[in-house]
């Protein structure tokens, strides 16, 4: 059995009724969390006897690993990054993932997944390709992942509903089921009705979930309303692509249907602030939603997008840009963007974590509460004046800097801002090669076209 036994700490659950301990201790077995609470330690430590690995949480703080709802592995960040989102991907995006090989996809995903858990991600939502690439890049860092293929027409030269299946069954539940294969879903102008049905004919036959772009940009609505006289929410609520095992990113440009649609069906919302306002695709009506019932978590989308896979960059950009929007100081608090990063994007997708209590998975973060004094000045007592002003240092004040260790499911895969078993400075080397390659690929690419 594997314990680790976190001592003397201040606790951040996120849990419903905002149980809040300082100091207290967390017990992980295995890949549980196993107590917590401010007792003494001795009273779990009775009767067993095996090895534990003790945490000194002095200045230190614990809560529940962050949850990247919309993630994409990142190639090309801050290469042309001030386009429109169609032109971006037309001559950015598209052409360097077509470019891509196994092995670059391999090194792109262990470069995105380090900074992803260097910055407290305990878990991604990653729509990409070569899904067996990046299965291994979720195995080697220790990252929770749930992969989906970019599928499209055949015409766009993407991925297929067969290439899906195929990485399903060579990769579903493996790592103890840290690594889920769910479908993916380019976007409405990539697809035609036919292949929406396949893709839920075949969600539905293998049980499994879709990540899928929905409303991102107007000009996406627009496409969807003259090819079929719907909107891309509509479309994929006909085709059957609704439901509590869905994802859909970005959902910018929602109708009052749209909304009811994703009420009715369950569906769940990643909602992608920085990625939204870099693109100039505007803001979600974040409140529309919460107010229609429908459970919306965060996402960072690609680096190329937002440049950071830091997802507490992305809770107070969250934050910001609706109070901005609506000249309201009082809406998204930071209580709620907490729970958006971490319990709600658990549920989207179906991981029993994202709260600190018995029973649930341990995917833990342990913060340095000294760190670049982030989190001054900080009351002693008393506790929920504490625990409010730690929601606002986390929300407001910090960054993914400020992340010391990560636990998921029950393993140190970062410890002292490293990561544990993977060589970064390699991968940085690697990472530039493969840009590299990719520039000078899609170079050669744009010259031909010239000479045509």
């Amino acid at each position: 059995m594997t314990r680790i036994l976190i001592e003397n700490t201040t606790i951040l659950t996120l849990d419903d009724v905002d149980t809040f301990y300082y100091p207290g201790f967390v017990d992980i077995r295995n890949d549980k969390i196993y107590a917590i609470g401010a007792s003494s330690v001795d009273s779990v430590d009775n009767g067993y006897h095996g090895e534990t690995i003790r945490i000194d949480g002095t200045d230190k703080m614990v809560m529940p690993g962050l949850v990247d709802l919309h993630f994409h592995t990142a190639v090309a960040k801050g290469y042309n990054d001030s386009l429109p989102l169609w032109e971006y991907l037309d001559t950015v995006w598209y052409p360097s993932i077509r470019a891509l090989t196994p092995e670059g996809a391999k090194t792109a995903a262990l470069y995105s997944y380090i900074t992803a858990l260097k910055s407290g991600t305990t878990t991604v939502n990653d729509m990409y390709r070569h899904l067996d690439s990046l299965a291994s890049a979720a195995l080697e860092t220790g990252i929770r992942a749930v992969l989906s293929n970019d599928i499209a027409l055949p015409e766009h030269k993407l991925d297929s509903v067969e290439d899906n299946i195929n990485a399903f069954h060579k990769n579903h539940n493996t790592g103890d089921g840290r690594i889920k294969i769910w479908f993916g879903l380019e976007w409405m102008p990539l697809s035609d009705v036919p292949l929406l049905e396949h893709i839920a004919r075949m969600k539905k036959e293998l049980n499994t979930g879709l990540h899928i772009h929905l409303c991102e940009s107007r000009s996406e609505v627009d496409n969807s309303q003259k090819r079929f006289g719907k909107s891309p929410v509509q479309m994929a609520h006909a085709a059957g692509l609704l439901g509590p095992n869905t994802v859909a990113a970005h959902c910018v440009h929602l109708t009052e249907t749209d909304l009811k649609l994703f009420a009715e069906t369950g569906t769940h919302i990643s909602h992608n602030p920085g990625s939204n306002a870099k693109l100039g695709n505007g803001i979600a009506k974040l409140n529309d939603m919460v107010a229609a019932g429908i459970n919306v978590g965060l996402g960072v989308d690609a680096c190329e997008c937002h440049n950071s896979t830091d997802m507490f960059e992305t809770l107070k950009i969250a934050s910001y840009m609706q109070k901005a929007s609506l000249e309201n100081s009082e809406i998204a608090p930071a209580s709620q963007m907490l729970r958006m990063g971490t319990q709600n994007g658990a549920r989207a997708l179906g991981v029993d974590a994202g709260v600190l209590a018995a029973g649930k998975k341990a995917d833990v973060i342990i913060l340095d509460l000294k760190k670049d004094l982030m989190f001054t000045p900080l009351l002693e007592s008393p506790a929920e004046e504490r625990r409010k002003m730690l929601e606002s240092h986390l929300v407001f004040g910090c960054n993914g800097t400020a992340v010391d260790t990560v636990i998921v499911d029950g393993k140190i895969v970062v410890q002292g801002r490293k990561v544990l078993g993977v060589d970064e400075e390699q991968v940085r080397r690697d990472m530039n090669d493969v840009f590299s390659g990719l520039v000078a690929g899609m170079d050669k690419v744009r010259m031909d076209r010239k000479k045509i």
